[in-house]
């Protein structure tokens, strides 16, 4: 079963071509990194999914329903969900307070202001259950502000699985981040349930190379290369432009 699916996906600034005609399907409760270097439009991509663009032409479809006119809402609320590469918390807020309020946003029972969120039992659960799921249930009273830049990151994927998703979009999970907390980050996302489909901007090869099933290279906007693990590892092609193997007579390569 396809979970969601891009045709002929195309966007771009100005002059700048960022995606190119990028057809590809995910299918449901797999996992797949999308690798390729600064400018090969990946994250124009994670927003054209998510809906924080709209594409020039193409399609996008979800569970086969086109959705290419949803905004970022309309689409988290039908089970797109969402992590950004740069954190987007409330840093007063409690961490327990930033899950109730993203699980009340996806119940539509956000009309709580003259009271305080506390009260909402359901939300209350939700947020505890959520928190236990990705490590975080020690820390549930610490405001975000307080936390390390790897549990603020942890936070940001539970608020993404606190809608509820059934696709959910992670932008480079581990960027900054210690090899302590790239470790963290790496055994939660291998723990998100498989029910859920999984795709990952990622720079860390490593990690790309153990949890995704699938990998698709882009490069100036298009789709280069997709494969497994290792059939990704064994285009020449990739070897050479992205994992830092020197092709005959030539030293260096770029990096994801």
């Amino acid at each position: 079963m396809i979970a969601l699916e891009t045709r002929s996906l195309y966007k771009s600034f100005g002059s700048l071509a960022a995606t190119r005609d990028v057809s590809l399907a995910f299918e449901a409760g797999a996992r797949y990194a999308i690798i390729g270097p600064n400018g090969a439009g990946k994250t124009t991509y994670f927003n054209l999914l998510a809906g924080n663009l709209r594409p020039d032409s193409g399609t996008v479809l979800f569970a086969g329903r086109d959705v290419t006119g949803l905004d970022v809402t309309s689409r988290a609320k039908i089970g797109i969900a969402r992590s950004f590469q740069r954190n987007n918390l409330f840093s007063d807020f409690t961490v327990r307070d930033n899950l109730m309020l993203a699980c009340a946003l996806r119940a539509g029972t956000t009309r709580v202001f003259w009271r305080p969120m506390r009260q909402t039992t359901s939300a209350h659960a939700e947020a505890d259950e959520v928190a236990a799921q990705v490590g975080l249930t020690d820390v549930l009273g610490t405001t975000v502000r307080q936390l390390s830049y790897g549990s603020q990151r942890q936070l940001e994927v539970a608020l993404a699985l606190a809608c509820k998703p059934q696709v959910l979009l992670l932008d480079e999970p581990t960027s900054g981040m210690s090899p302590e907390e790239t470790a963290r980050m790496h055994d939660l996302i291998n723990a998100i349930p498989r029910s859920l489909t999984v795709i990952v901007i990622e720079h860390d090869m490593d990690i790309v190379l153990d949890i995704a099933d699938r990998i698709i290279v882009l490069d100036y906007g298009r789709v280069l290369e997709q494969g497994t693990p290792t059939e990704i590892r064994a285009s020449k092609v990739v070897r050479q432009r992205y994992l830092g193997e020197p092709a005959a007579g030539v030293s260096g390569g770029p990096r994801p």
